[in-house]
């Protein structure tokens, strides 16, 4: 996501840019989303008028050929100019890929494997990085493997890969499901954020899960009595005021499919990289308005029933309960720690270093680039890394110094 975009959701109380200063969509994007608002209409009328937030942000962001993922819509990039909506670090600096690939190469190693998946590779960008930083570091490994739900997004994974890295290109390929059995490296940088979560909100002292409704305007949240007595547990344990008016998320689909992640690794080990915090900092007394957020032409904004399909919805990830589920699967808790952290003990200045000073025209974008990375008012903090592992003895150099995992 921006930068900016992130800075802006990460305070306690967000306040959203209004929806009509956002530009306008062309005619066939804008059909398209009338056509998935169409079929979300139907459904909600299937089950009764009201569908919980969560089917509701799978079917945009991923239904076929409709949903903001599935669909034909841009993404990635670096100005609204160009289409997209956001950027993420690859995007920014190829010094990211480049410094990944260490601890990447160091996993390899120790768990004595030679494969890597990728979950959700974007352009290909990071793809490509890694591929030549891994050559470059005389790493063995046999394949690379990437899992994205987009035709799309593959085509564009496979133009970039041949255009970067065309020697190695013809070490990847795209699959359709999940091995039942791994060894090697797995990789998701900025996947958990994407999986829909479920919003609850605390009216009045009572809990009520926010689910959507339609009215002659479009879509409008709805709130009804909890079903489970799981979620009135869950939620009556956080220590949140007993407010007029709390919002926040669960997040069910990313604990899922860490589990099916860290189930499926054999021996080897798993990277997330993404923005959000520990329990008890992400269900933070303050933190009154939760963190869903929407992300369009590099603007964010509060309004999910804008333009659905043509707009990323996204959540901060809460990071205990998606380490609870890896270890809860059998693997060991790897590190976690901040993404700055990671990447200056994976050694980024290093990297930065290799480029002459007095180039500046090289120099100057890159410092800036990995500054953003590091900054505790860029990415660098509000972004966390964690690992999970199974035959890896002790730990990797990029958890070696600042381990967060007693936070958790």
């Amino acid at each position: 996501m921006s930068v900016e975009a992130l800075i802006y959701n990460a305070g306690m109380n967000p306040k959203a840019h209004q929806p009509d200063s956002l530009p306008a969509p062309s005619p066939i994007a804008l059909a398209q989303s009338e056509a998935l608002v169409a079929q979300i209409a139907a459904e909600i009328a299937a089950a009764g008028g009201w569908l919980p937030f969560n089917r509701y942000m799978e079917r945009a962001l991923y239904a076929p050929g409709l949903g903001y993922y599935s669909g034909g819509a841009i993404k990635f990039g670096r100005r609204a100019e160009d289409g997209s909506d956001f950027i993420t670090a690859p995007e920014l600096s190829p010094l990211f890929a480049a410094t990944f690939a260490r601890p990447i190469a160091q996993a390899l190693e120790a768990s004595g494997t030679r494969d890597i998946i990728e979950f959700g590779a974007g352009t290909g960008r990071l793809a490509a990085g890694l591929l030549n930083a891994l050559h470059e570091l005389d790493t063995p490994f046999a394949s690379y493997s990437i899992v994205d739900l987009s035709g799309e997004l593959r085509d564009r994974q496979r133009a970039t890969i041949e255009a970067a890295a065309p020697d190695l290109a013809g070490r990847v390929r795209w699959l359709d499901a999940l091995p039942e059995r791994f060894e090697g490296v797995v990789i998701g940088n900025e996947v958990l954020d994407a999986m829909p979560v479920r919003l609850f909100a605390r009216l009045n002292g009572v809990w009520h899960e926010r689910g959507v409704t339609t009215n002659g305007q479009g879509f409008a949240f709805a709130d009804r009595a909890l079903s489970s007595t799981a979620d009135g547990a869950f939620l009556a344990s956080l220590d949140v005021p007993d407010a007029d008016h709390y919002v926040t998320e669960t997040h069910e689909a990313a604990c899922a499919f860490t589990r099916t992640v860290c189930t499926m690794l054999a021996r080897g080990a798993a990277f997330f990289i993404d923005y959000g915090f520990p329990r008890r900092e992400y269900y933070h007394a303050q933190r009154t308005q939760g963190t869903l957020m929407c992300h369009y032409r590099h603007r964010a904004h509060d309004d999910p029933f804008l333009h659905p399909g043509l707009q990323d919805l996204t959540a901060h990830v809460e990071f205990t309960g998606i380490a609870e589920a890896g270890v809860d699967a059998g693997a060991d808790l790897l590190g976690f720690t901040s993404q700055g952290r990671f990447l200056l003990n994976a050694g980024i200045t290093d990297a930065l270093a290799e480029i002459d000073p007095m180039d500046t025209a090289r120099f100057l974008p890159a410092a800036n680039a990995v500054q953003k990375l590091l900054s505790e008012a860029e990415m660098g903090e509000l972004f966390k890394v964690i690992a999970f592992s199974r035959g890896i003895d002790g730990t990797l150099d990029a958890f070696a110094r600042g381990d967060r995992s007693h936070t958790l």
